[in-house]
């Protein structure tokens, strides 16, 4: 309550009775917006997310393969797969090598609990954090959270270390620092430890613009050891 009164203490307003009957707008303040009736407005506008890559950064990670060791490797198994060729893949291509496969050149893989198949971008630092900005700092994407973020990208997008590499990514976004709410944790209450003499421990009002007495005194300080009390001139600060 102090902090309202402290707060409305800065307007120059006057209170005026209403009845009950004639103020019907006071109670929309207190009614839940949930259990309005929407209603579909015909001129609204909205912006639909595809979740299909650009042609033309496919053909950034097509390019980016010749640059990868293990994308050559499986690009050369699936071009001539064979027992002998499936020796040559490194030990941990080779154990996941039923997950891959080919499809226009680009390399599709599916991960152990569905089959929806991923573009596989090579070991390319700026190729993948071009993707990931497009996943999360486009208008589309709306500077999601760690975990969205990464959901989106692993609908299209794999590589080793994925979500390592997306939580740093968002960890670090300026924008997302900008915009985020301040941590806040509220301490328990603790009550004051008990005065040993008058006036040691003191409290005073933080209500301000308060009209005077016939001293001119408008504030109060009082000391919590014997409640009494004394007034006093406080002058409030107006900025220039």
């Amino acid at each position: 309550m102090a902090r309202w009164l402290s707060f409305f203490a800065e307007y120059n307003f006057q209170v005026e009775y209403k009845p009950g009957r004639l103020n019907v707008v006071a109670d929309a303040l207190s009614r839940r917006p949930d259990y309005a009736v929407h209603k579909a407005d015909a001129n609204a506008i909205g912006v639909a997310r595809t979740s299909t890559p650009s042609s033309s950064l496919l053909d950034d990670v097509r390019s980016a393969y010749t640059k990868d060791a293990e994308a050559k490797q499986l690009l050369d198994y699936f071009a001539a797969p064979s027992d002998k060729s499936r020796q040559k893949l490194a030990k941990h291509l080779r154990a996941r090598v039923h997950r891959y496969r080919v499809h226009n050149g680009l390399l599709l893989y599916s991960a152990v609990d569905d089959n929806a198949d991923r573009f596989v971008v090579p070991d390319d630092h700026e190729l993948k954090l071009r993707i990931t900005y497009e996943y999360h700092d486009a208008p589309t994407s709306g500077h999601q959270g760690r975990e969205k973020t990464y959901l989106l990208l692993t609908r299209d997008f794999y590589w080793s270390h994925q979500y390592k590499r997306v939580r740093k990514y968002v960890r670090a976004c300026e924008v997302c620092h900008r915009v985020q709410p301040a941590p806040f944790s509220q301490a328990p209450l603790q009550s004051l430890p008990t005065p040993s003499e008058c006036w040691q421990s003191i409290s005073m009002d933080f209500v301000f613009g308060l009209p005077p007495d016939n001293k001119r005194r408008t504030g109060i300080v009082d000391s919590l050891l014997t409640d009494s009390a004394r007034w006093y001139i406080l002058l409030q600060y107006q900025p220039k």
